[in-house]
């Protein structure tokens, strides 16, 4: 039996880890749940999965929990608190479900214990891809991909030589505004952004997908997973999200994986990799009833966040730093209606151009960066 840790437990990733492991009871157990400010969600994992450690933000809300504590799970709060149930935890897998760039030292954490971990946190990657493939090599732990398009990369890729991929091909759904007008995004609301085409996401990965910087984030983050040149990586639209990703050999042969748009699949796969279980919730795929699979080119006006990402991974260094902090803050703020939808895109630009990039961060350094980018964007961000 696999002891699972589940960073995030609460969000979308996380709740989905906890539907895939509450369908195999004889292959996972829960050993870890951390997750921030949703308490009587987490109450309701505590009691189903039983976890020796439940860490959780705030101190202040550990008595909330105390009543609905198991004898044998122990609860504890804060980052410092996570970082060493991290590195003392049985669990052989972690779950990185974590979002945004608070997810960079708990990785390192897991990294350094030798862990297997499943990164659906992307951000970490995109900010410190240089220091945790570095590690990873360093302390003996595996990343495996939780992102449907990395998934789908890793398992076009078993039973071949690494050394014989040519090129990967990303693929996007083209997100809410695929449709939309040049003229149409300017005046875009956030209810408009959030009703994403084909998959059920959090608010700000959806955001992402409707700017389309989430392919950027998943371009920097393939780079550093694959070992890939940049030059070596493309995206392509597919609005119908069958095809989740291709790998192109050295022949020219393109291997491709394809389902139902379901993060389950992706889920399970990095839980159970390299081996597959059944699983229910995801739809068969039935290629007559789809019947065309369409595949349209990038548009630089539309998708200029795509390009800014590729220009920010290929500068290295600290640019994927600031660029994913400036998109953070910046997708808050159209949330929250304090920006327009192609503003976003405006304050990542500026931010890239005011920053001049460190070649090698450390942990701390990129983390100051992060800091340094965010309170800048706030200060100076404009509908």
């Amino acid at each position: 039996m696999k002891k699972v840790a589940v960073l995030g437990s609460t969000g979308s990733i996380g709740t989905q880890t906890l539907d895939v492991i509450r369908q195999h009871p004889e292959q996972f157990r829960v050993s870890l749940l951390a997750c921030g400010q949703n308490i009587e969600l987490v109450k309701k994992q505590i009691a189903e999965f039983q976890p020796a450690v439940v860490a959780i933000a705030k101190e202040s809300d550990l008595g909330k929990l105390e009543a609905h504590l198991p004898t044998e799970t122990r609860a504890i709060a804060g980052e410092s608190a996570l970082l060493d149930a991290l590195a003392e935890t049985e669990a052989e897998f972690v779950m990185h479900a974590m979002v945004g760039s608070q997810g960079l030292k708990p990785t390192m954490a897991a990294i350094k214990a030798g862990k297997t971990i499943g990164i659906a946190n992307k951000e970490t990657l995109v900010t410190a891809g240089h220091l945790v493939t570095a590690a990873s090599n360093r302390y003996g732990a595996q990343l495996i991909a939780v992102d449907s398009e990395h998934s789908a990369i890793l398992q076009s890729m078993q039973g071949s030589n690494r050394g014989d991929v040519e090129r990967l091909i990303i693929t996007a759904s083209g997100g809410s505004f695929r449709d939309w007008s040049a003229e149409e995004i300017q005046h875009a609301a956030p209810e408009d952004a959030l009703k994403h085409p084909n998959w059920s996401m959090g608010q700000k990965v959806t955001i992402d997908s409707a700017t389309m910087m989430n392919k950027g984030l998943e371009v920097i983050e393939a780079h550093w997973l694959f070992d890939m040149p940049y030059e070596n990586i493309d995206v392509v639209i597919h609005r119908e999200s069958i095809v989740h990703s291709l790998v192109e050999y050295q022949d020219k042969s393109v291997i491709a994986q394809l389902g139902t748009p379901d993060m389950k699949g992706p889920i399970q796969y990095a839980l159970s990799f390299p081996d597959r279980l059944e699983l229910e919730g995801p739809e068969r795929l039935n290629l007559w009833e789809v019947g065309t699979l369409n595949f349209e080119k990038i548009d630089p006006v539309k998708h200029r966040c795509l390009l800014m990402a590729y220009q920010a991974g290929e500068a290295g260094g600290s640019a994927p730093t600031v660029l994913n902090a400036a998109n953070e803050v910046a997708v808050q703020r159209f949330l929250e209606g304090k920006l327009s939808f192609p503003g976003i895109a405006t304050v990542i630009e500026n931010a890239l151009a005011a920053h001049t990039v460190a070649a090698a961060p450390s942990i701390e350094e990129v983390l100051e960066i992060d800091e340094e980018t965010r309170k800048r964007v706030r200060n100076g961000s404009e509908r």
